[in-house]
Formats: C-alpha cells, sequence, structure tokens
C-alpha cells in the first residue's frame, strides 16, 4: 500500500517490473503504486506489462498516489478505477484543497506517516498541529510504515484509534531490499481501486505490519539526517509555486469540461 518506483518517483531506485517480480516472491497477491505526485509508473504499467505480460495476471497492480501537500505533509490518494485528476501530478495544493477535490470524484485520502519527520508528516506540521480535527477529515491513516521508527508507527496506530479510522500498511520501498517489508491483509480480495475504497470506506477490519528497514538514507547520514526535513521545505515550498502556474493553466483549459464528470484514465 506504499511503493514507489523507478518510473515514476525521482528518488526510486526500483522498476516496477522489479517490484511486482519480488513481492510476487514474497507471497504478495497485489500491490498500490504510491509515487510522488506522479502516475507515470502506472501508465508504463498499462502501456508494456498488464497487457504484454501474462504472468502477472494473478498480481493485481493499483493506482495510487503520494501527494506533497504545501501545508500537511504526504498524503496518499486514491482515485476510483477509471479516473485521472491531472492536477494531482502537480504538488503543492493545501491539504483542505485537496481533501475537497478528492472526496469530490470519489476517492479517498490519508496521511503517510503521519507522525514522522518534520514536514513531511501531518502531526508534524504547523497545520496538523494547529487544527488536530483535520484527522476527522480524512479515510484512513497509514499506521505502519516500514521507514518509519516503532514509536512513530506506534503514534500512527494510536491516531488511527482515537479517530476510529482503517490503517493501513506499506514499505515505502524505494529500493530492492525493502520491497515487501510491510504489509496490509484485506478481508477481502480486491481486484480495482472502487473496490479498494469501498473496502475501506466500510472500515472492515485491515491487518498491518511488516519488517522495519534500518537502511534508509536518514539512517545511513546519521546526524546530517536533520537536513532532510528542511530540504524537503524548501523543495515543496519552491516546487508549489513552479507548479501554480501550471495548475492555473491547466484549470483554464479544463474549465469547459463539467467538473462532476470524471476524466478517464488513458
Amino acid at each position: 500500500m506504499h511503493c514507489h518506483t523507478k518510473e515514476g518517483s525521482l528518488d526510486g531506485k526500483i522498476t516496477l517490473y522489479e517490484t511486482i517480480l519480488a513481492l510476487r516472491e514474497k507471497g504478495y497477491q497485489g500491490m498500490l503504486i504510491t509515487d510522488h505526485n506522479s502516475y507515470k509508473a502506472y501508465r508504463h504499467y498499462q502501456k508494456s506489462i498488464r497487457d504484454t505480460d501474462k504472468d502477472f495476471e494473478d498480481f493485481v497492480v493499483l493506482k495510487g498516489i503520494e501527494y506533497d501537500t504545501i501545508d500537511a505533509g504526504h498524503i496518499i490518494v486514491i482515485m476510483p478505477t477509471g479516473v485521472k485528476l491531472p492536477i494531482l501530478e502537480l504538488r503543492g495544493l493545501p491539504v483542505g484543497l485537496l481533501v475537497d477535490i478528492v472526496h469530490h470524484f470519489g476517492g479517498i485520502l490519508g496521511p503517510a506517516h503521519p507522525c514522522g519527520e518534520k514536514y513531511l508528516s501531518l502531526m508534524n506540521t504547523r497545520r496538523g498541529k494547529r487544527t488536530r480535527d483535520l484527522v476527522s477529515r480524512f479515510d484512513f491513516i497509514e499506521t505502519y510504515n516500514a521507514c518509519e521508527e516503532p514509536e512513530s508507527n506506534r503514534a500512527a496506530s494510536e491516531l488511527a484509534k482515537r479517530f476510529h479510522k482503517p490503517g493501513i500498511g506499506g514499505s515505502d520501498s524505494h529500493k530492492l531490499d525493502c520491497v515487501g517489508k510491510g504489509y496490509t491483509i484485506l478481508p477481502e480480495f480486491v481486484t480495482c481501486e472502487t473496490e479498494l475504497i469501498s473496502l475501506i470506506r466500510r472500515k472492515v477490519p485491515i491487518e498491518t505490519g511488516g519488517t522495519l528497514y534500518t537502511r534508509t538514507t536518514r539512517e545511513r547520514i546519521g546526524k546530517a539526517r536533520k537536513i532532510l526535513p528542511y530540504s524537503f521545505w524548501f523543495y515543496n515550498k519552491g516546487g508549489a509555486l513552479l507548479k501554480g502556474r501550471k495548475r492555473k493553466i491547466k484549470s483554464e483549459e479544463e474549465n469547459p469540461i463539467d467538473p462532476i464528470d470524471p476524466i478517464e484514465f488513458e
């Protein structure tokens, strides 16, 4: 439920094809691609893997995204099958507007590693600290992230319990040796995003867990890890300003379209 790829994330070191192979070998039945502000890997899956490699017919690949908000860190977004919103590939929306847009088009969303690093994680942002009730607007919470500290995951689980939200788990993998470190066990088999959305909205029992990954970039660089959150802040703020113009142009181009009608995924 939280995987990055070389095709879709700048910091991804493993291809989607390699990820699928590794997960299948470990007994997984599917994955949710959650690249940073990008559906490139899913488009690659549609064109180059799904219809050409019959060996993967028993493995479900779903499209998701890890969206970089300007004020509340990383948010995992899942849109219904066949729905694509180009605006989700342009980072920097404020979280309140993101929630409104995603819910308007039938999607669901929840904070990734909500109690993790400053600026990257909801509860360690000014927005999250100032408005705790913001959590109630989300549909789920990532309660297990293999790249987080144990106390971060425990705090995320407590947050989910307090607000009665379903929990999901994932590896947050960017490299091969991290793939499969985190898992989500669903009580029902799903074959598409719409079925997954329905399952989470019904708040069915979901089991999460895994094995912590201890070779993350921040672990390897030691004390210098404090630089990473500030680097993200500059990256996100600067990106939001640059992408803002593109979002405005896209909005003007799409204005003739009835906003209630979903944009079909090509």
